[in-house]
């Protein structure tokens, strides 16, 4: 497998932290813009798979490495056993979980492997626990890369709307609503925008979803939905209008 110490020459911070974040964005991406391929490689009649992030930024699901001891510490062993045993989401929550001890395991492995002292050390840390962990991420807790830019291939142009720190669509009803748009409530005439859950305004570091029958925006994690799932809605509704409607929530 990709992505050993290498030739164990004299590293940099920096550099372990570079490593770090191309593995961190592998994972991320595994379990986001590319869930439903990871969900069908974690099939639980396999061996002992492990989801490893690499430093070209790519992922892989793969058996653990033969080495003992390994090239580099090895993820969790047997991600795939408890795919069917619970919630898809509390299955990848796990994941996710697993993934953030690997990825500071690995980094820190490399501290000490290339001898960095306690200021080495302790900035190296500094620098990881700036970003979002990988669990925070696909909760919708901190900013995201992925997941629900545009929309997987071109989907942004259907009717499900979201919004997030780093994502800022060109469809004015993705996003901020606009000022001039129809249908604002009172609270909103300045251009703001409040939960409907909630009532909370919008927050540039949170994730956000729209209902497509009432238009209200609301807090991922007031209605229970992560970037994850919400790649794969066609078509939102909140929980107000899935019962108005008597049908369930997509």
């Amino acid at each position: 497998m990709d992505g050993g110490a290498g030739q164990y020459t004299q590293r940099t911070v920096e550099e372990v932290f570079r490593d770090y974040k191309a593995r961190r964005a592998a994972v991320i991406k595994a379990l986001t813009t590319d869930v439903d391929e990871f969900f069908q490689l974690c099939d639980p009649e396999k061996e002992n798979l492990c989801l490893y992030g690499h430093p070209n930024e790519q992922w892989e699901v793969s058996l653990p490495s033969e080495e003992v001891p390994p090239e580099i510490p090895d993820p969790a062993l047997g991600i795939n056993f408890a795919r069917d045993g619970m919630q898809e989401k509390d299955w990848l929550a796990l994941v996710a979980v697993h993934s953030d001890a690997w990825l500071l395991s690995v980094a820190f492995y490399f501290g000490a492997r290339f001898g960095f002292d306690k200021t080495g050390r302790k900035r190296l840390f500094s620098m990881i626990n700036e970003l979002p962990t990988v669990y925070e991420v696909l909760n919708g807790k901190n900013k995201i890369r992925t997941a629900v830019n545009n929309h997987s291939n071109n989907k942004s142009k259907s009717n499900l709307k979201v919004k997030s720190s780093e994502t800022q669509p060109k469809n004015p009803k993705v996003g901020q609503p606009q000022e001039e748009e129809e249908g604002l409530d009172e609270e909103n005439e300045h251009g703001e925008t409040l939960c409907g859950s909630c009532g909370e305004n919008y927050a540039a570091d949170e994730f956000w979803i729209c209902c497509d029958l009432c238009e209200k925006w609301f807090h991922g994690k007031c209605v229970k939905i992560t970037p994850a799932r919400a790649e794969h809605i066609k078509q939102y509704k909140c929980p107000t209008c899935s019962s108005n409607k008597r049908v369930r929530p997509s």
